[in-house]
C-alpha cells in the first residue's frame, strides 16, 4: 500500500521508528559539522543502523537532507507554539529563546538558519523547504500574538503577522551575531528592545 507522499511502501510502525531515529540523529550532526561536513556513513554509525537500512529510507543525501530540514522545522515550530500559548506566552518564548541560547553559548547558530546559509543558493528544493519553515515558525508566533491583540495587549495599529515576521527577522539576526560572538548577549538585547518597542514589556 503507497502512503500519500509517493509510490513507497508505508512503513510499518518500527520502520517508521528506525527512519525517526536515522533523520534525529542526521539532524544533531549536521548542526554540529554541516552539511557537506557529514556522511551517510557518520549517520550510520549514529543512528545504529546499517547501510542497507539508511539506503532503504533515503536513497540519497538530498533525500536525507531534505527530511532533516523539515524535522527541524517541526521542531522550532511545536517549541514556539507550546511558549506562545502558555498563560505569560510572550515572556514563556522571550525565556527559551534565551534559555536554549544561553544553554549552547550560541554554538551552532540557527538550526533551521544555518541550513539556509548552507544550502539556499546551491539547492532549490532545500530552499524551497526552508523558506516553507520559516513560513511555519512565523505563523506559529503571529497565532500567539494574534491572542495579545485580541486581549488589547498590542497596539492598535500593529498587525501581528507583520510582528511576527519582525520578530523572526530579528531573531534570525541575532542568533548569527550570538553564534560569531559566542555570546547570547546580541539575542537577549534584541529580543528585550523589541519587545520593548511592541508591546512595552
Amino acid at each position: 500500500m503507497a502512503d500519500e507522499t509517493g509510490d513507497r511502501p508505508r512503513l510499518t510502525p518500527k520502520g517508521a521508528r528506525t527512519r525517526a531515529r536515522i533523520v534525529e540523529e542526521a539532524a544533531a550532526l549536521i548542526h554540529e559539522r554541516g552539511v557537506a561536513g557529514t556522511t551517510l556513513e557518520d549517520v550510520k554509525v549514529a543512528a545504529e543502523v546499517s547501510g542497507s537500512q539508511v539506503y532503504h529510507y533515503f536513497p540519497d543525501k538530498d533525500e536525507l537532507v531534505q527530511a532533516v530540514i523539515d524535522y527541524q522545522a517541526d521542531a522550532i515550530v511545536n517549541r514556539n507554539r507550546r511558549a506562545l500559548s502558555s498563560a505569560n506566552g510572550v515572556e514563556t518564548w522571550r525565556n527559551m529563546v534565551l534559555t536554549a541560547a544561553k544553554r549552547t553559548k550560541a554554538k551552532g547558530g540557527c538550526a533551521l538558519g544555518s541550513l539556509a546559509g548552507q544550502l539556499a543558493e546551491s539547492d532549490p528544493e532545500a530552499r524551497a523547504l526552508i523558506a516553507a519553515g520559516f513560513d511555519q515558525w512565523a505563523a506559529a508566533i503571529a497565532d500567539g500574538l494574534r491572542s495579545l491583540h485580541a486581549d488589547g495587549k498590542l497596539p492598535s495599529d500593529i498587525d501581528p503577522d507583520d510582528l511576527a515576521v519582525t520578530l523572526l527577522a530579528t531573531l534570525e539576526g541575532a542568533l548569527l551575531l550570538a553564534q560569531v560572538h559566542r555570546s547570547s548577549r546580541p539575542i537577549e538585547t534584541a529580543v528585550n528592545t523589541l519587545l520593548a518597542l511592541a508591546i512595552g514589556r
